[in-house]
């Protein structure tokens, strides 16, 4: 008999004698021999490649160890003997299946097994624990070594998880899991798994339970942000970000935004956390093949909330009502706690159009077939009456000192809502009229015709709240006046009326008209 043979025997033999006592003493024996077999696996390919397809076979043993460990007979995550077990057989299978395909293919018949003990790692009670976190990690890598670059067993491992019951679903339970390590080798598994595949990203995008993966892993990235550089929850957050990535590759922004929308809300957190990464992914790309189909989304979702956000600031400021009888205006009669998480997510959509603008116009300069993604915001309107009613609304911050409008200052209250949800969005609404008017002559005149060129005007000025705003403003104002006489001469036509003080406060002139 080989070397070979003799150690399959061996293993065979092990197995059997463990399955014969199935008793807790004879754990040691079988997890020293396991391990010492799984380190010279992980050491040499032609062994792995050997022992999965010499005699005597030792796929009916291993299957009979997972149906074992499946059908465990205390069934307890805190059991240590459990856990010692799962470990050396998982480490085992891990290192015989790396890089052999049909070793793969044999392995994956264990695929059950594994996902009940994954079930079982995965519950609450476990996760109290940190003496189950190295089971539950191995027996990650293993589903993720069992089916790596073997695409027939990825497409049915991928099929089978996002079909089953939104309670079975292993991806979903751990990724709740407080063990960095072993969220991060389900984010490998998970990436690898949509990695070129247009078929298994759309399953993840559209299907009901790749809508709660997608809500559970937004909320883990959320919680591993501020994680450690260079720490697994780092490693972990960053290929969070690759998976979804991906899905932004594929064309799939919008099936995403759409499967975490709830009813009857303007904007929810996973919508803007997706937002974020969208912003980030569009921020660090220099082309623009998907764009066309994000697109009508982020218009969408501009006119939205921007349409949300007008209506919420005229409420709370009582836009457009007359004065009261003592020549002051009402105090804010009503304050929407949702206003400043709409005007979060505002920021982060105008960000995205303004780089998916300036993509498309360097596009266009070399190629003029180019489809101009600028055509579509083209309605100036919405961002002429925001801006006015943001410049009303929120007090500008002048070297820490907040400067009201002297139009809008009649002894009214400040807003005492938070501010923090504001930061950015006058600069960045600026900034995106000053992109889409560039050598555009239709949008130069919508902004004229709406009243915009004096709310542009206004907002050169300082403002902390909004770093940059009076540049970005002169350069819109630049860019508004750019071969447009219409414009030039409604420049001309505005004269100043008020004066800034030695505090930076605006005066109103004597007998001025403020537009």
């Amino acid at each position: 008999m080989s070397d070979q043979n003799s150690l399959n025997a061996r293993f065979c033999g092990i197995c059997s004698g463990f399955l014969g006592k199935s008793g807790k003493d004879s754990v040691p024996s079988l997890t020293r021999a396991l391990d010492t077999i799984a380190s010279d696996l992980a050491r040499n390919e032609d062994l792995r490649v050997r022992m999965g397809s010499d005699d005597p076979s030792i796929w009916p043993s291993l299957h009979q160890l997972w149906g074992f460990l499946a059908n465990y007979p205390s069934a307890d995550a805190d059991d240590p003997a459990l856990g010692v077990l799962i470990v050396s057989i998982a480490r085992f299978t891990r290192n015989l299946v790396a890089g052999v395909a049909m070793n793969q293919q044999n392995a994956f018949a264990n695929e059950p097994s594994l996902r009940r003990v994954l079930h079982l790692y995965s519950s609450w009670s476990a996760f109290q624990s940190t003496d189950s976190f190295p089971a539950t990690r191995m027996a990650v890598q293993t589903l993720s070594n069992i089916v790596t670059t073997n695409e027939d067993l990825i497409s049915r491992l991928w099929s089978t998880y996002l079909t089953l019951p939104e309670e079975q679903v292993v991806l979903i339970r751990l990724l709740g899991s407080p063990d960095p390590k072993a969220v991060l080798s389900l984010l490998v598994l998970m990436v690898n798994c949509i990695h070129n595949s247009t078929e298994r990203r759309s399953l993840l995008a559209k299907s009901r339970v790749g809508a709660r993966i997608c809500i559970t892993l937004l909320d883990r990235i959320v919680l591993l942000y501020d994680a450690e550089e260079s720490s697994d929850g780092a490693k972990a957050f960053d290929y969070g970000y690759h998976l979804f990535a991906h899905l932004f590759d594929g064309g799939f922004a919008p099936d995403l935004y759409n499967s975490l929308s709830v009813e009857g809300e303007v904007i929810v957190p996973h919508q803007t956390t997706l937002l974020k990464l969208l912003d980030s992914y569009l921020q660090s790309s220099q082309t623009c093949p998907t764009y066309c189909d994000m697109c009508p989304m982020l218009s969408g979702i501009f006119f939205r909330l921007s349409s949300y956000s007008q209506s919420a600031i005229k409420r709370a400021i009582s836009f457009g009502n007359e004065e009261s009888p003592d020549g002051t205006n009402e105090p804010p009669k009503e304050l929407d706690l949702l206003l400043p998480k709409t005007c979060e997510a505002l920021v982060l959509a105008t960000q995205c159009i303004v780089k998916m603008a300036l993509l498309s116009e360097e596009q266009r300069i070399t190629d003029a077939s180019a489809v101009d993604l600028r055509a579509i915001f083209r309605d100036g309107t919405s961002f002429d009456v925001l801006l006015r009613l943001l410049d009303a609304f929120l007090p500008r911050i002048y070297f820490g000192k907040a400067i009201i409008n002297p139009a809008a200052d009649r002894n009214v209250p400040s807003p005492t809502t938070n501010s923090s949800g504001f930061l950015y969005l006058k600069r960045d609404l600026v900034r995106l009229v000053q992109v889409l008017c560039h050598k555009d002559k239709t949008f130069q005149d919508r902004i004229r015709i709406c009243g915009g060129i004096p709310v542009i005007m206004n907002m050169c000025v300082v403002d902390e709240r909004n770093p940059y705003l009076r540049e970005h403003a002169i350069l819109a104002l630049r860019n508004l006046l750019d071969d447009n006489k219409e414009n030039q001469d409604e420049v001309n036509r505005i004269q100043p009326s008020g004066y800034w003080d030695k505090e930076g406060v605006l005066h109103e002139k004597a007998g001025a008209t403020l537009r």
